[in-house]
């Protein structure tokens, strides 16, 4: 049976546009939730977002400490936005969080951009973006299919039907 007519949505269009390590995994896992479930999804990278896609930031991505009301400590309590100040925190909580998300076998980040192409989600760059932090094509990773423009990306939504999720 096909999955995509088990759901009422048919095509999704994801837009990243926060380079944190929570932001850009938020999109991913949702982008390949929707391609495994037989979902038609594009993937739109635009201003922080692009680090995701980026050969040269997408392995260095970090946590927001400061700033993040929801980041916890261990037992539960607040983080406090003033420790996330200190030198070598944010790398320290960023690291925690990868090997949390190891020991879930969650795949990093360019194994999540190749699943998803796999499946036949594309992902494309946003051309204001890219023009802004002067990149180019060659400065993204292979499954980037298109540096685009939001004119573009309207445009292959292709009318009613496609649900679009700004993360």
């Amino acid at each position: 049976m096909d999955k995509q007519n088990d759901y009422p949505l048919k095509k999704i269009m994801m837009i990243c546009s926060k380079g944190t390590l929570e932001d850009v995994y938020a999109a991913l896992v949702m982008g390949n939730g929707a391609v495994m479930e037989g979902i038609e999804t594009k993937m739109f990278f635009t201003f922080f977002g692009l680090d995701a896609i980026t050969k040269k930031t997408m392995n260095h991505l970090h946590t927001a400490t400061v700033g993040n009301p929801a980041m916890r400590m261990p037992g539960g309590l607040p983080f406090p936005t003033l420790l996330g100040v200190l030198p070598g925190v944010e790398a320290g909580v960023s690291k925690m969080m990868k090997a949390g998300m190891e020991k879930l076998d969650i795949p990093p980040v360019e194994e999540f951009l190749e699943l998803i192409e796999a499946g036949g989600g594309e992902i494309y760059a946003c051309k204001l973006a890219a023009d802004m932090f002067k990149l180019k094509k060659e400065d993204f990773h292979k499954t980037v299919k298109d540096i685009i423009t939001v004119g573009d990306l309207y445009a292959m939504c292709g009318g009613l039907g496609t649900q679009i999720v700004f993360t």
